[in-house]
């Protein structure tokens, strides 16, 4: 699999799926053919997670081709990921809670043998090794297969979601803390209580082929339980009524400013915030830092292209900024924990797709489902 490294990249990958793949998606979006054959699906959701194109482009170049009607599922997939974020948003400490529950676990499990065998893909389940491998290698699994590894981690393995979500952070190219944590939470059964996702052999078989044989799972195991509950807190996410002219700081997850909703408002200066390990909770492999470092040059060089004065940074680098910046908020995650770690002085700006859809994150996915067509009538 190959992921380029510039939007130029990103633009040609979705106009190729647009164009060649998107009226099948429907119909084809659940198998897993292998990572030498990912045309029934898009494989756009590392550029989403960094910004680089966004939800709402993706959505018009799919409805510039296809009626609503027809592109529904495909658009449903896009604002997947906008729903999870808005949901964390309102429940914070999910995200809080798992990072010191993870502490706590990755110290009792550091040698753990089961665990070991899991990571290295040595287990006795050879497609669960398999997609070890995949992504590893790739960067990148197919979502159904994501779901059966989870489940295959939670209930077979039986070993904690918790270093199952961070296995998957530290390599996956699309990794975020909301898609990703709510993600295993809901494999796990604690995200919808009492619902969990069970793996099976014959799931597996029907849409992988039948690339796999002798895969024994527990098909059968309970949900897993936990006594925490988070209620959605209300918030508001609003930007200053008049911009003045401050620096801007942009971070790993919005990085196209040249389209973003302050593509016309002056700042004296960008700054890209690129964040290093010392600064994580969760390690990020190599291949996955040097993924990030490069869309952020990219972005660099197509913003002095344009004659924008700009600068990388790294996250550590924001205190020496002596005024207050504002900043494209980061959401949820590692770099807001540091920067609330930290008490840096920073004035978020949202984009509007997040203030117009995050106020239907209070509840399900599908309750969220019934405002698509609203909000994709709103930016469209």
């Amino acid at each position: 699999m190959d992921f380029g490294t510039s939007r130029a990249s990103a633009i040609e990958k979705l106009n190729n799926f647009v164009e060649q793949n998107l009226f099948e998606y429907s119909r084809l979006r659940n198998f897993d053919y292998g990572p030498n054959n990912r045309s029934n699906i898009s494989c756009l959701s590392p550029y989403i997670t960094h910004g680089v194109i966004s939800e709402l482009e993706v959505i018009k170049k799919s409805l510039n081709k296809f009626s609503f009607s027809k592109n529904e599922k495909f658009i449903q997939e896009v604002l997947w990921r906008t729903y999870w974020k808005g949901w964390l948003e309102l429940r914070p400490a999910v995200w809080t809670d798992y990072l010191n529950e993870l502490r706590i676990i990755r110290e009792k499990f550091k040698d753990n043998a089961d665990y070991k065998n899991a990571i290295e893909g040595n287990t006795n389940i050879d497609c669960f090794n398999e997609w070890v491998n995949e992504l590893k290698e790739n960067n990148y699994l197919h979502n159904h297969a994501r779901m059966w590894f989870a489940s295959i981690w939670v209930f077979t393995l039986e070993l904690p979601w918790q270093l199952g979500a961070e296995f998957f952070m530290k390599h996956l190219y699309d990794g975020d803390a909301a898609s990703n944590t709510l993600g295993w939470r809901w494999v796990a059964g604690i995200q919808t209580q009492g619902k969990n996702y069970l793996a099976s052999e014959w799931n597996i078989k029907k849409f992988t082929n039948n690339r796999f044989s002798n895969i024994k799972l527990n098909e059968n195991a309970p949900p897993k339980i936990s006594d925490k509950t988070y209620a959605a807190s209300k918030l508001e996410f609003k930007n200053p009524q008049n911009l003045e002219e401050k620096n801007l700081l942009i971070f790993e997850n919005n990085l196209s400013f040249e389209i973003s909703d302050f593509k016309d408002q002056k700042f004296k200066k960008i700054f890209l915030v690129s964040n290093k390990n010392e600064n994580r909770t969760i390690k990020l492999s190599e291949k996955l830092e040097k993924f990030k470092s490069q869309l952020i040059k990219d972005q660099k060089k197509r913003l002095e292209e344009k004659s924008i004065f700009t600068e990388i940074i790294d996250l550590s680098e924001i205190q020496n900024i002596k005024e207050t910046s504002y900043g494209i908020y980061p959401t949820v995650g590692e770099n807001l924990d540091y920067i609330n770690t930290n008490n840096l002085k920073i004035e978020f700006l949202y984009r509007k797709l997040d203030q117009f859809s995050w106020q239907f994150c209070n509840k399900g996915f599908f309750n969220f489902k019934n405002y698509i067509p609203k909000i994709v009538t709103t930016f469209n």
